[in-house]
């Protein structure tokens, strides 16, 4: 197997894809040999997972058993010492960048791993939130904010430093999209990273450090057209990955980097796939309910919370109007309806059927007996009403209502609702509707927060998406168990690359190793 280092891990998204390509044999064709993550809940949600894949046969019953909440982590482990312990070695709880583990200690360690091995691949990619669009939105106008001190914005010096003292054959580096647009004084980013790629050893130099190998460089290739960007034109840089089979319109930036004295070498592109909607993905799990937030919660208190809105002014607001009296039906008869489902507010495992409509073999796992990570949380009683409102008119419209359509009664109290009722903006989508039959808008780590851009398309549960929702719409198998709060699930989530699309980018990569003359 070819081996992988993964830095700047996460849950595991990019590991999980890669560990999922098969060689020509059937066997697995990437073995990933060390994982580096900094946070501590995703560490331990990437040692889990390293964990499972040590039982190529399928995982043991304890593993089943962990994940319904039979038996703890400690116990699973102690249980299964010898694949803990290869697990615990191959993940590493550790920061990189200026205040992290020196360069020398992650020179060891990947020397440790690697032997005498020369054909292997290094996958991950920096933080993001100094290059993307919202956390420099956040920055602007900051006295206390420097771009050029944002150790964030060079933590790719990390990955630079690796290429130079270890030479991998092929790489791949992920990002945000705000990074083709991020500066730093005078400097475009993207163009600066593109040009440190290709020779890291200079890099280096210009930030005083020095690297084993600094003559080596690399041609870095766009996985969507057939070209390098050395003439400096972006495109093809952007992964628009509802475009690739994976349900959510998610646009990263994701290159291929290959080393330049591997001549010949003319690697393949990410092949369309049919759209894949939100419903076929989620719409089978079991239906959950909202909490209340603020009040004694029930399943009582909050059916009878919503039903007591029937005769309110927002539920009829359009029953005298042509173009809302259907809109008011369905909100009433919504309102009428509600009804507590039989699994409430989910739990950290519920029993009940998950088979999903697409990639059926990818998600489910029938050892599981239930679903996993799948609660809801509770919400003001308010934003329960904005909730129902915005999911009966996206059934309506087939679109999620902008705040000019929502009546009077249901706006937030806010200072930026006036700019957004007369301006637009960013605020006026405050509530967002994931529509069932089309690709979710991008998961991200904000997900950790409120919800209110990720409202369930039924209004009859009248809630934001649960962690494990957003698990499959990230393409996350069914088995591979989030841990942590649920507030740190978020955002493991939110933050990782799609599994399915790593394994199409992993099927790219192996077939340039084998180009290389690599042995599958």
């Amino acid at each position: 197997m070819i081996k992988i280092v993964d830095i700047f891990a996460g849950p595991g998204g990019l590991s999980e894809g890669f560990a999922s390509v098969t060689d020509s044999h059937g066997k697995p064709a990437f073995n990933i040999v060390l994982s580096v993550e900094m946070e501590r809940f995703a560490f331990e949600t990437l040692k889990l997972r390293t964990f499972f894949r040590h039982f190529p046969e399928g995982a043991p019953l304890n593993y089943y058993r962990h994940l319904r909440g039979e038996m703890t982590r400690d116990a699973l482990y102690e249980a299964h010492s010898v694949e803990a312990e290869k697990a615990a070695a191959q993940c590493w709880h550790a920061r990189l960048g200026p205040d992290g583990v020196s360069a020398h200690h992650v020179r060891q360690r990947i020397d440790s791993v690697l032997g005498k091995d020369e054909s292997w691949v290094l996958i991950g990619g920096p933080p993001c939130q100094a290059y993307s669009l919202a956390g420099r939105s956040r920055n602007v106008g900051r006295d206390d904010y420097d771009a050029e001190k944002d150790v964030r914005q060079k933590l790719y010096v990390e990955y630079l430093q690796i290429l130079a003292d270890h030479r991998p054959t092929a790489f791949i580096m992920e990002n945000v999209k705000g990074l083709l647009s991020a500066t730093v004084g005078d400097i475009r980013m993207f163009q600066q990273i593109l040009n440190d790629l290709r020779n890291p050893g200079i890099a280096l130099a210009r930030e005083g450090r020095i690297g084993r190998h600094s003559s080596s460089g690399y041609r870095i290739y766009s996985l969507v057209q057939q070209r390098t960007f050395d003439n400096g034109d972006l495109e093809g840089a952007i992964i628009r990955a509802e475009k690739y089979g994976i349900p959510q319109a998610r646009h990263r930036v994701i290159l291929l980097g290959v080393r330049d004295n591997l001549v010949g070498i003319i690697p393949r592109t990410l092949r369309p796939q049919p759209q894949v909607t939100v419903a076929s993905v989620i719409g089978s799990l079991p239906p959950l309910r909202s909490g209340l937030s603020r009040k004694t919660d029930s399943a009582k208190a909050w059916k009878d919370c919503l039903r007591s809105e029937v005769n309110s002014r927002w539920a009829n607001a359009g029953t005298h109007k042509a173009d809302g009296a259907e809109l008011s039906d369905l909100l009433r008869k919504s309102l009428l309806d509600i009804e507590p489902p039989k699994a409430d507010r989910g739990d950290e495992f519920i029993k009940g059927d998950s088979t999903s409509e697409h990639e059926m073999k990818w998600y489910c796992d029938s050892k599981i007996d239930g679903v996993c990570n799948h609660s809801t949380r509770g919400h003001m009683d308010s934003d329960l009403f904005r909730y129902l409102y915005a999911a009966c008119y996206a059934k309506l419209h087939g679109k999620s209502p902008s705040l000019q359509h929502f009546p009077t009664d249901l706006l937030p109290d806010h200072d930026s609702v006036e700019d957004a009722l007369k301006d637009g903006g960013n605020f006026s989508d405050r509530f967002r509707v994931q529509i069932a039959s089309r690709p979710s808008t991008t998961i991200v780590s904000h997900i950790s927060k409120d919800g209110h851009y990720y409202i369930h398309y039924d209004p009859l549960q009248c809630r934001s998406l649960t962690v494990r929702e957003a698990a499959r719409l990230q393409t996350f198998r069914d088995n591979y168990f989030f841990c942590g709060p649920m507030t740190s699930q978020y955002v493991q989530v939110g933050n990782a690359v799609p599994p399915l699309l790593a394994k199409q980018i992993g099927k790219i990569v192996l077939d340039v190793l084998l180009q290389a003359g690599v042995n599958d």
